[in-house]
């Protein structure tokens, strides 16, 4: 069993701290701990992981209170019109994000930051001693789950979703990943999610003043989550200039997917996995959220949206490049479109692996998941 203060002891001293400063973070912290002791039936290498993985986060939280200390000026940096990606999974948010990344205009976080935000060590000159740790862990992450490699690019040097920064304040979905504990997931659904979304500003101006310091001039953030569909409000309050671009693709093409990668992420941990129940939690998960941003989106802030297709990303590439850089009002510029260019051609979808997954292996169908999303499909994918 995992066991709250234990892992609060190993941060603590991980960390070569005696306290945490700012403690309210804890009673979702026990939240967690509970559905993965409760919900999620860890096998042995699934209690190492998942309490490993917690004391990393608290122990992040730990160093960034101390580099704060330090450096009180990170408080100072501001957050400028950030541009975020969202949209379902599977809908080309990761090629779109990473191509655009490319740009120098542009800050992104990496997945390394992302998992590590504190660096090592106060040199920003050297190569930052995070990388060959990320380096590791995404190596074993393959070798548990050698399918991943097929399902969705592992890079630790690329650009990646901010939802891992959330995660430090135990206001994530990416728990869910590895586990299956859909009361947990209900509970964190219904709780005020500020908090979240403030420690995760907060993070952005760590992570600002870190590339600063390594010289890198970049003024606006570019983000990407699935997860924003689900808390547009939040995201708003909190970066009320943010300007988003939702990607759409047709869920047959999307959910069944979907769900074989959390089946993939999810069962290294556990001997009971149920890939039916685990797939159709997040179906409906997903549907819940469409249905969260089409409200807002109509409750007037559908300004703040541009609608990309797919199909558009994947046949005109630098058309669609272009449509975001005026909806955003970023300025494009050649050398900007060459280093995208070059990028899509090193990470082209044929050098990785194909992705074999059937519907039935997942509980799915063509006609449900298409009653299931009807509305989101008639609004945005039936062309």
């Amino acid at each position: 069993m995992l066991n709250t203060d234990q892992l609060v002891t190993k941060a603590l001293e991980v960390a070569n701290a005696s306290a945490f400063s700012d403690l309210r973070f804890l009673p979702l912290f026990e939240s967690l701990i509970e559905g993965l002791n409760t919900e999620a039936a860890l096998n042995e290498i699934g209690r190492q992981f998942h309490a490993a993985r917690l004391i990393d986060l608290l122990a992040n939280r730990l160093r960034l209170e101390q580099w704060i200390e330090r450096y009180p000026k990170i408080l100072e940096e501001e957050i400028l019109s950030p541009i975020v990606v969202i949209g379902l999974p599977r809908t080309g948010t990761t090629m779109l994000h990473r191509s655009i990344a490319a740009d120098d205009q542009l800050l992104a976080p990496l997945w390394y930051e992302v998992r590590q935000p504190s660096p090592l060590n106060d040199d920003f000159e050297q190569e930052d001693d995070r990388i060959p740790i990320a380096q590791a862990e995404v190596a074993a992450m393959l070798e548990a789950s050698p399918e991943l490699a097929a399902i969705h690019p592992m890079d630790p040097v690329a650009a990646d979703e901010e939802i891992m920064l959330l995660e430090h304040a135990f206001m994530s979905t990416v728990p869910e990943c590895y586990g299956f504990m859909p009361k947990y997931g209900d509970n964190l659904y219904n709780q005020d999610q500020s908090a979240g979304y403030n420690y995760l500003y907060l993070q952005l101006q760590f992570l600002q003043w870190q590339k600063r310091r390594k010289g890198l001039t970049g003024r606006r953030w570019l983000l990407k989550t699935p997860h924003h569909l689900h808390y547009p409000e939040h995201l708003f309050a909190r970066f009320p200039d943010a300007v988003v671009i939702q990607t759409h693709r047709h869920p047959l093409e999307v959910i069944p997917s979907y769900g074989s990668m959390m089946s993939a992420l999810a069962s290294p941990f556990t001997d009971k996995l149920d890939p039916v129940a685990m797939a159709q939690h997040w179906a409906n998960k997903w549907q819940v959220g469409l249905a969260k941003t089409r409200e807002f989106r109509d409750n007037g802030h559908d300004h703040h949206y541009l609608d990309l297709w797919f199909q558009d990303s994947v046949s005109d590439p630098e058309a669609t490049i272009r449509r975001i850089y005026e909806f955003t009002g970023q300025t494009l510029t050649e050398g900007a479109l060459t280093e995208m260019a070059r990028w899509r051609d090193m990470n082209a979808r044929e050098n990785r692996p194909e992705h074999h997954y059937q519907l039935a292996d997942y509980g799915f169908t063509a006609a449900g998941i298409e009653d299931q999303f009807g509305e989101y499909i008639s609004r945005h994918t039936a062309r």
